[in-house]
């Protein structure tokens, strides 16, 4: 089945978003600057975005609210390699467990790979953050496990929550001192629970708020709930964090959430007129629950 450009979604190697697109066997990418245009048509239906790098073999159609954007296979075969599903015992590489701050009240733990560096931190849209410790994977999960339990927060935060937070953010100093007072109730654990193998590593908190544009961008009300066959979504990209751009759209619809997990497996087309404000697709409330690169 042939297929146009299709979205893979966000990446956040270094300081800035960028759009991941795929046709075939080619690979392109776009590197997305606040305050530029960004619009594009879905076209025809949503298919699976396949597993590991593979196509999925029959292109199955996939919901439009999924934000996975697999079919079960695709999806179970995905996840039998993540280091979530606990199957990588024995990686010899190191990992580092860090606590991720959200928003007020809304903090998490987790781990990732340390070659990975803080890029685990702005794919998951974290407002600040500050390392744990680094050592093996199995003594990495076993901290994440401890501090989880001790601190009473998750291992994980739906999307959902995190945009009702991020346009309430308090000041910088206020983040700082949350996150500084949880990173001295984990590393205070150190002997009871928290295991020989892990290296503490010393505070420091990086904060995303300039690097997502939440600190000079008007507050998103709205979300898109799906795409739809000749649905247009067309704005100014104002800020971002994590997979979710955030598009000044107009004076109706305001700053609008796209959540590009809900893009992928889409074939997309440039929108019409480019450069105008639009959104053609279903919107859900927040509170309530041309492309870069050439492409468009």
């Amino acid at each position: 089945m042939a297929f146009g450009w299709r979205c893979t979604g966000v990446a956040w190697p270094g300081d800035g978003p960028e759009l991941g697109w795929s046709r075939g066997r080619e690979r392109r990418v776009s590197v997305l600057a606040y305050g530029s245009g960004l619009g594009f048509r879905a076209v025809g239906e949503r298919h699976c975005v396949g597993a590991r790098g593979n196509p999925c073999p029959v292109a199955a159609v996939v919901p439009a609210r999924s934000t996975g954007g697999r079919c079960p296979e695709c999806a179970r075969l995905d996840r039998a390699h993540s280091v979530a599903a606990d199957t990588l015992a024995d990686d010899p590489r190191p990992y580092r467990v860090y606590l991720a701050w959200f928003g007020p009240g809304l903090v998490k733990v987790g781990i990732t790979r340390e070659e990975r560096g803080g890029a685990r931190l702005r794919e998951q849209g974290a407002v600040a953050y500050t390392w744990l410790g680094r050592g093996p994977l199995m003594a990495a999960r076993r901290t994440e496990e401890v501090v989880r339990a001790a601190l009473g927060v998750p291992d994980r935060i739906p999307y959902a929550r995190k945009r009702t937070v991020r346009g309430q953010l308090p000041g910088e100093r206020e983040r700082f001192a949350e996150v500084v007072e949880l990173y001295g109730r984990a590393v205070g654990l150190q002997g009871r629970g928290w295991p020989e193998s892990l290296e503490h590593l010393p505070l420091e908190v990086v904060d995303h708020a300039r690097v997502f544009g939440l600190d000079r961008s008007a507050r998103a009300t709205r979300a898109v709930g799906e795409l739809v066959d000749g649905g247009v979504v067309a704005g100014r990209l104002v800020a971002a964090a994590g997979p979710d751009l955030h598009l000044a759209v107009d004076d109706r619809d305001g700053v609008v959430v796209l959540d590009t997990r809900l893009i992928t497996g889409w074939e997309l087309a440039a929108a019409t007129p480019p450069g105008k404000g639009e959104v053609g697709v279903p919107l859900i409330d927040i509170a309530g629950g041309g492309v870069q690169g050439g492409l468009f």
